[in-house]
């Protein structure tokens, strides 16, 4: 009971700085926009690759964390078919 309560805490304070992360969307856009117009294209390509960085990083930790719940979860059915 006591790690659900300290995952859902972080889980939960998470959430409040995943809305402050919302206002650099229009300030990246407005750089780029700045640049495009004055010729330099070089920092859309940097853009665009770290959305895809960020894009990915959700899915990956999901996968980690499947891993590690698969792992643990086989083991136990082995050590309980063991007893």
């Amino acid at each position: 009971m006591k790690k659900a309560l300290k995952i859902g805490f972080f889980t939960f304070v998470a959430f409040l700085f995943h809305t402050a992360s919302f206002a650099q969307c229009a300030m990246c856009r407005a750089s780029v926009e700045n640049n495009v117009s004055n010729g330099d294209t070089s920092i859309g390509a940097g853009l665009n690759l770290g959305i895809m960085y960020l894009f990915v990083m959700p899915y990956l930790i999901a996968m980690v964390l499947g891993f590690f719940w698969y792992r643990n979860a086989k083991k136990r059915k082995a050590k309980l078919a063991l007893h």
